[in-house]
């Protein structure tokens, strides 16, 4: 078993990653918010390879990534106005639409439903990837592309995290190309718009780079948060996701301090709250400190877990985030995280 080479992001690496999926090979590439797991997303042998190297469930979504200048109308039967607005405001970006599936877009990638979830990406080598891989097919390409890991567990940020997500495993991406370090750092916010000739409404049903108050300022209408009435199943949605394979609880921040300040030998925990260590920190306690701004904490969110799972701790307290609307999507990752431990 070979482990996956990561690439250089040049001309020739790239060409060489859009005719691994041309050919129905895996490929991991970097976007703006984490790393992704492309295949051909027309071709149903490598969109059953995505599912099954992430152990991903068949009726869980992954999102389509498309060039800039890309034909919607290829993958979508319809598309609202306010669709074309956020298309027009936040494209390239981080910012996935979901759309009235075309009728020829595989139920592989919606789960078996009759919506689409579509995004053009802004990393510039992202972009270089899907531009040369719609060029292979003929100029109507898209790739599938959930998070480059195991599903549930931390998304990648970085291409060595992808390295490390897969090492060991039997079925593996042919090549992981290199674009640095995440900018984003969580996933795109997705935003129902597949209902809107229905009932009209709009729905941020994944919370992301892309603020709600950015979106309601694009639309200029309120838009609904999280899923109701029989809203389509979006990645990233479960209860329990993004998870470490260490325990993570997390603690309001009298709690934390509390936490922080009990012996915990011979176990060792780590306390990540915000501000600099109390002066009451027991042994075998590590404190981190959190970043103080939410774009901030969210570049570094998934980073910081994966450093510190690799440290043999044996739980992690984090503190719970304030409830303001700039805190959203993060909030949302960290809660989902810490949903895997709940008794």
């Amino acid at each position: 078993m070979h482990e996956t080479v990561i690439s250089p992001s040049d001309a020739q690496s790239v060409q060489q990653a859009a005719e691994l999926l041309y050919a129905g090979e895996l490929v991991a590439f970097p976007t703006e918010t984490v790393y992704g797991l492309g295949a051909d997303a027309e071709n149903l042998a490598a969109l059953a390879s995505i599912y099954e190297a992430k152990g991903r469930p068949s009726n869980h979504p992954v999102i389509v990534h498309v060039a800039p200048g890309a034909d919607l109308y290829y993958w979508a039967k319809q598309i609202p106005d306010e669709g074309w607005r956020l298309v027009e405001c936040f494209w390239p970006g981080p910012l996935t639409l979901i759309l009235p599936k075309a009728d020829h877009v595989p139920l592989q990638i919606t789960g078996g439903q009759d919506s689409v979830g579509v995004r053009c990406p802004s990393h510039p080598v992202a972009q270089a990837l899907l531009t040369a891989f719609a060029q292979c097919k003929g100029g109507q390409g898209g790739v599938a592309a959930p998070s480059a890991n195991r599903f549930g567990r931390i998304s990648p940020t970085q291409a060595y995290h992808v390295q490390q997500e897969f090492k060991g495993c039997v079925l593996q991406p042919k090549m992981i190309l290199e674009g640095g370090p995440a900018e984003v750092g969580i996933e795109s916010t997705i935003v129902d718009v597949s209902r809107v000739a229905q009932t009209g409404e709009v729905a941020v049903l994944r919370p992301g780079g892309i603020s709600v108050a950015q979106i309601e300022a694009a639309l200029g209408r309120s838009v609904q948060i999280g899923a109701k009435h029989h809203a389509p199943r979006v990645s990233g949605s479960l209860k329990a996701h993004y998870a470490p394979t260490t325990p993570l609880y997390s603690l309001p921040r009298a709690a934390l301090v509390a936490k922080a300040a009990v012996a915990a030998a011979p176990q060792k925990v780590g306390v990540l709250g915000f501000g600099s260590a109390p002066q009451a920190l027991a042994a075998g306690v590590q404190w981190v400190e959190l970043p103080a701004q939410p774009t901030h904490f969210a570049h570094s969110l998934y980073a910081l877990l994966r450093e510190l799972d690799a440290q043999d701790f044996d739980a992690f307290y984090i503190e719970q985030l304030p409830t303001t609307p700039e805190w959203l999507a993060v909030a949302d990752r960290l809660n989902r995280a810490a949903a895997a431990f709940e008794a």
